[in-house]
């Protein structure tokens, strides 16, 4: 399976980048991960929105799902006309707290725009090839890591989070850990947040190959992030750039 970063930046976005947002693929399969903040924009350059097979939503924290309403008229004004509602990932409760900014006229289309399921922690949920499995992080609120399986590859994403036992049982046994990695080191325990250095340890912790450092604040120093994550974990670290490609295997 090949994952795609969309967005790799904290709350908002600075230049040239978006908010959590990636894309994972296998065969005819194309299944996103968070839909924040400028994600449409950048994913139309990999694939056509109304392609998606399915989208997965993490919590409720608006840098994780504002892109969902971009996405909605995208399905909803195809030239074609409406197309079937897409199959839509996410914690209880999210999608009427989506609605409840939208006039009535709006929440309707938005919720005929899409097949709406609730997350529940683990419970696997197949889409094509792949395997997607939520398993709660301690964040703000329900939080759900993504581990996301084809065959022998898996890929944990850890949705935001602190370090904690939490991470670890869902990122153990990943070859690729794509890790929230939003705190600089002097900011360590001030959010729950992991800094790069945290993520390392995840990474070492759960015995992953690659770690890809995401959801970095906009003004973290991206070489200091890498340096502190290398100076932890012994194997390939990449520092998440939009448009980023990374093939998984086992």
């Amino acid at each position: 399976m090949q994952l795609t970063v969309l967005g790799s930046a904290a709350s908002y976005p600075d230049a040239g980048r978006a908010c959590a947002g990636h894309l994972v693929q296998s065969g005819a399969t194309s299944v996103l991960l968070d839909c924040g903040n400028g994600v449409i924009s950048n994913l139309g350059r990999v694939l056509d929105p109304t392609a998606l097979s399915a989208v997965f939503i993490t919590h409720a924290h608006i840098d994780h799902f504002a892109d969902v309403y971009a996405l909605e008229a995208a399905l909803r004004y195809a030239p074609a006309g409406p197309l079937p509602p897409l199959p839509l990932y996410l914690p209880d409760g999210l999608f009427d707290l989506m609605a409840g900014a939208l006039t009535e006229h709006g929440s309707r289309e938005l919720a005929e725009a899409f097949e709406v399921h609730e997350l529940k922690a683990g419970e696997a949920i197949r889409v094509g090839g792949i395997t997607v499995t939520p398993t709660p992080v301690e964040h703000v609120g329900l939080t759900m890591a993504l581990v996301v399986d084809e065959g022998d590859a898996r890929l944990c994403y850890t949705a935001d989070t602190r370090l904690c036992d939490a991470a670890r049982a869902a990122a153990r046994d990943a070859s690729v850990l794509l890790a929230d990695a939003t705190l600089p080191q002097e900011f360590a325990g001030r959010a729950p947040h992991m800094t790069p250095a945290e993520a390392a340890t995840l990474a070492r912790d759960c015995g992953a190959h690659t770690l890809v450092l995401t959801h970095l604040w906009p003004t973290v120093d991206r070489a200091v992030a890498f340096a502190d994550a290398t100076a932890v974990f012994g194997g390939r670290v990449i520092v998440a750039d939009e448009m980023d490609q990374l093939h998984i295997e086992q």
